[in-house]
């Protein structure tokens, strides 16, 4: 058995995850602090590859960073790269998939937090950034996790768009997702099987990350309210 299509599916969803943690965590920080209205305009820009269909993202992917397009032309004359039909490429489309999960879930986290906390590190002369780092997000930990975990799973399992950007190529391109379609439409249905109950194995994994997340992000706000009660 080949165990490459794992390999790539889990390299490209830590990429992608890493990627996704930093932007997510800057647009929802940012987000969170605009006016409604500014607000519910990007709030729908960025949310809105969750609902569309991943072909759909995949397509105006490749109108975006095709060999004949003005961005793929100008990668391809400067590096000699292309930015599509490469294992890397998948990149590109899972992190335009899952950033939503991110992108939401921190925000949410961020929107929760008790700004009295941040007013009184500043008034303790505290730098922006110190206030950030080691108030605002320990605070919020547990929701940003719990979208690194959600983003992280988006992307190993995400096939629409990858198919359409990075294809399938055996030992270079292949993830999990699309060995599977392979398999499936050479009847191989043994091997696809094999690689579905490796794919299950990750995603029960992942589930019971999250649901560990949040029981006890609620045992720490009922530890907080007792505290704040009492």
């Amino acid at each position: 058995m080949d165990w490459f299509p794992l390999w790539n599916s889990l390299r490209i969803a830590a990429i992608s995850t890493v990627v996704i943690f930093f932007l997510g965590i800057w647009a929802a920080y940012g987000i969170a602090k605009l006016p409604k209205l500014v607000k519910g305009v990007l709030d729908v820009l960025l949310t809105l590859p969750l609902v569309l269909p991943p072909t759909v993202v995949g397509y105006l992917l490749l109108r975006l960073l095709g060999p004949k397009r003005p961005i793929g032309v100008l990668i391809m004359n400067l590096f000699g790269t292309r930015l599509v039909m490469t294992w890397w490429s998948a990149i590109f489309a899972t992190v335009v998939v899952a950033f939503p999960l991110m992108y939401r879930t921190a925000r949410g986290a961020f929107e929760s937090f008790d700004e009295t906390l941040a007013y009184a590190g500043q008034t303790l002369g505290l730098s922006n950034r110190y206030v950030f780092w080691r108030i605002r997000m320990p605070a919020c930990r547990q929701g940003i996790m719990a979208g690194t975990v959600l983003a992280f799973a988006r992307a190993l399992g995400e096939y629409g768009a990858t198919s359409m950007i990075a294809g399938y190529t055996p030992g270079r391109t292949a993830t999990i997702s699309t060995t599977v379609y392979q398999l499936w439409r050479t009847d191989n249905d043994a091997m696809a099987f094999r690689w579905v109950l490796v794919n299950i194995a990750i995603s029960a994994v992942v589930l019971l990350a999250v649901n560990f997340l949040e029981r006890n992000n609620k045992k720490a706000s009922r530890r907080l309210g007792r505290g704040a009660a009492a």
